[in-house]
């Protein structure tokens, strides 16, 4: 089991302050437009949903890529702490309890899988949201704050999904 270090927790929280920082139109453009100004940020949290879905006890190549990139990630952010700050490396982030994905749950995961593959090689104007989605909720879909709560009704929504579609067929 891979777990995720406060190092990889801040890399998590600096992709999307970054992500947000570069989005935010200002108060009177928003204000003008909402929809719009609102409906840029979609690629990005549709991504890290699917992220942190790839943490929730995905196997096979997609979670172990998962898991390299929280592992990677947290290795980085403890270097960045020890190196930037002074911090102590290796923290352990206290992870919630999650909800692990049924089989049908995985199996739209695969699906979800080339959906992103696709929209971000097609993409060229939200191609850096994508990835920067997915890496963000790979990072913070387990975290003990209150990205990780998303954790659990992600995971139901597509357990259920999944249920249903493959029910059906």
């Amino acid at each position: 089991m891979t777990y995720l270090t406060i190092g990889g927790v801040t890399v998590g929280l600096m992709i999307l302050a970054h992500f947000l920082t570069a989005w935010w139109p200002g108060l009177k453009p928003l204000r003008k437009d909402p929809v719009r100004h609102a409906s840029a940020l979609l690629p990005f949290l549709l991504c890290w949903s699917y992220g942190a879905l790839t943490v929730l006890g995905i196997g096979g190549l997609i979670g172990w890529i998962a898991r390299s990139a929280v592992w990677i990630t947290s290795w980085l952010g403890d270097v960045a702490l020890v190196w930037g700050v002074g911090a102590d490396a290796g923290q352990r982030a206290g992870g919630t309890v999650y909800l692990p994905l049924t089989q049908t749950g995985g199996a739209l995961v695969l699906i979800l899988t080339v959906v992103v593959i696709a929209a971000a090689k097609k993409s060229a104007k939200h191609g850096r949201a994508i990835t920067a989605g997915a890496w963000c909720g790979a990072l913070l879909g387990t975290s003990a704050g209150i990205a990780g709560f998303a954790a659990v009704p992600l995971a139901t929504a597509v357990n259920w999904l999944g249920g249903t579609v493959y029910g059906v067929l």
